[in-house]
């Protein structure tokens, strides 16, 4: 072999072994693309905060995957997905599956949302308390004219997203159902699905996350709301006004008022500095707590809004 043709190829065999490191180089938080599975009932919330993050970082991309809350978690588990955006830390069965890859993982709390209920304008019976929700669960309330305030009659219709999400789940885990059999319950395949059906169905009850409905300025959720009525609930048996009542928006999810309140997580398998972490602390901390707080949720970390006279 000639000498030029011998630096030739070691300039080539120089090229390809540039390339391959260049493919390895690891994301950090201002650059890379990584894929984010969430549940689809925090959609508006994810796509916020990614585009947001983005915009801040025009070197990063995030790939948004949407599914019902053990799908997007299985996604993370699988390494199809960096992070994941959900209502809940791993149990004891999914942690296993990274402790068997030596993968400690993170859950970081970044808001407190809710599950809202939501029904047709045409239904007079906005108001409910907590016992009487237990009791459509449990199947003692079947009929809309067993509840108080009503102008309905017809059985009651429950409807969530999906079969797996984390609305349906956390319902069942709060009133301790262990089985659907004798509820009256459909799905509508997205939060989105579920506001169309009550906007249809005078009869129906839907389970949704707050985030769809809960930015006072976003176009989305302003017409999302539209013909239907947020349901307030009260921890009381007896109520003694509708004072005693809280709908999921976001005072009443920070002082603790709204009795369907639950956490935001975000769980990650990332292994070193990157681009999932570089999104979780920017949630955390006060220009991202302040994001959250812009799209109705409650921060995990307040922002603070301290003013100095002098």
């Amino acid at each position: 072999m000639s000498r030029t043709h011998l630096l030739s190829s070691l300039f080539a065999l120089g090229l390809i072994v540039s390339g391959c490191k260049e493919e390895k180089k690891l994301d950090s938080p201002s650059q890379g693309q990584i894929t984010v599975a969430a549940d689809e009932s925090y959609q508006p919330l994810t796509e916020e905060i990614t585009r947001t993050y983005e915009l801040l970082y025009p070197r990063t991309k995030f790939k948004l995957v949407f599914k019902p809350e053990r799908e997007a978690i299985r996604l993370m588990l699988e390494d199809k997905a960096r992070i994941c955006i959900v209502s809940r830390k791993l149990n004891a069965n999914e942690q296993r599956g990274l402790d068997q890859h030596k993968i400690v993982g993170s859950a970081t709390r970044i808001a407190t949302d809710g599950v809202a209920l939501i029904i047709n304008k045409t239904n007079a019976d906005s108001l409910m308390t907590v016992a009487e929700l237990r009791g459509v669960f449990t199947k003692q309330i079947t009929l809309w004219s067993q509840l108080k305030g009503g102008n309905q009659t017809g059985p009651v219709t429950l409807v969530f997203d999906n079969p797996n999400s984390s609305n349906l789940d956390y319902m069942l885990t709060k009133f301790g159902v262990k089985a659907l059999d004798g509820l009256r319950i459909t799905t509508a395949n997205s939060n989105r699905g579920v506001i169309e059906y009550v906007r249809q169905h005078p009869d129906a009850i839907g389970f949704i996350g707050v985030n769809w409905i809960s930015d006072g300025d976003g176009p989305v959720s302003a017409e999302l709301s539209k013909n239907i009525r947020v349901v307030g609930l009260s921890e009381k048996e007896n109520p003694g006004s509708r004072a005693d009542y809280f709908q999921p928006f976001q005072q009443a999810l920070g002082l603790k008022d709204y009795p369907l309140r639950r956490d935001v997580y975000i769980l990650s398998r990332e292994a070193h500095p990157g681009l999932g972490s570089g999104l979780t602390n920017y949630l955390i901390r006060d220009a991202g707590s302040l994001l959250i707080e812009k799209l109705g949720l409650w921060p995990q970390v307040p922002y603070n809004r301290e003013v100095r006279f002098r």
